[in-house]
């Protein structure tokens, strides 16, 4: 079992490199088949005062500046992948919904993954909104590489942040392939509650024990009532313990409120300091 088809999402030509390093050491692993995909903004139509007439000369540069970066992250993709000798194909899409193009999440939804840079400076509004919309409309996993993170490495220590939930379980789930040929995965609760099938004391431990009958090495760490938020808990778990890839379900609360208030996912999708494999 494994990834055998990765869509990688080439936004920019400075996350490209990124994104396809990563997406080259992952098809290496998995002997996997990469889709370079990339959405060409279509230029909005800039009005002119006073009778607000469409000026075609500033529509016509912008989107031959749009082309002009579509063909530099097309180079560069196809060259890494041609020096590497990658299993790969190019798709760009002109479209002026980003990430929630309708032919961009039919491909993902024919991906066993899908992989995106985190950008430069964590995720801007805009580009959070479009990739949360994705995320929700793929129905794949989404594994995000932080901008610090400048070259791959080897995934040995894998976090798993249980809550029990739906989400939290899909994704477990979806990263089967990374936990099977991690060195070490670890069930990680956060002031688990009593629920009528196990106690707060027992949270992770059903879990632990189906991965177990996978061969995976599993253990379980349950932190109660430390004052810390499940975010924080989760940053400094994923610092103390030299984590490589972070496994969790995205969005846990209602949508809206993740969106008004704010959230675990969203508040480790700003700070991201190890891979992370999102599912929702």
């Amino acid at each position: 079992m494994g990834y055998r088809t990765l869509l990688a999402i080439l936004d920019t030509p400075k996350t490209t490199r990124q994104v396809t390093d990563f997406a080259v050491a992952l098809a290496n692993q998995f002997q996997g088949h990469v889709i370079g995909a990339h959405a060409e903004a279509v230029a909005m139509v800039p009005l002119v005062a006073p009778m607000e007439i469409p000026d075609p000369v500033t529509v016509q540069a912008l989107q031959d500046m749009a082309h002009r970066e579509t063909e530099a992250v097309e180079t560069l993709f196809r060259d890494i992948s041609r020096r590497e000798g990658l299993s790969h194909e190019w798709r760009s899409f002109v479209t002026s919904s980003g990430f929630n193009s309708a032919a961009l999440i039919d491909s993902a939804r024919s991906a066993d993954l899908v992989i995106a840079a985190q950008g430069e400076t964590g995720l801007l509004s805009e580009s959070r909104s479009e990739l949360e919309s994705f995320l929700f409309e793929s129905g794949r996993p989404v594994l995000l590489i932080p901008h610090i993170l400048s070259s791959p490495k080897p995934i040995r220590r894998v976090l798993i942040a249980w809550n029990g939930s739906r989400e939290a379980a899909r994704a477990t789930f979806d990263a089967l392939p990374f936990l099977k040929a991690a060195d070490e995965v670890e069930i990680f609760t956060v002031d688990a509650v009593d629920t009528a099938a196990q106690s707060a004391d027992m949270a992770g431990v059903e879990i632990a024990a189906t991965l177990a009958r996978h061969g995976i090495k599993v253990s379980v760490t349950s932190q109660q009532k430390s004052g810390l938020d499940p975010a924080m808990a989760i940053e400094n778990r994923l610092s103390d313990s030299s984590i490589d890839l972070l496994v969790m379900g995205a969005y846990g609360n209602k949508r809206w409120w993740e969106m008004l208030f704010g959230g675990v996912t969203r508040t480790l999708l700003d700070s991201m300091t190890a891979l992370t494999l999102l599912s929702r």
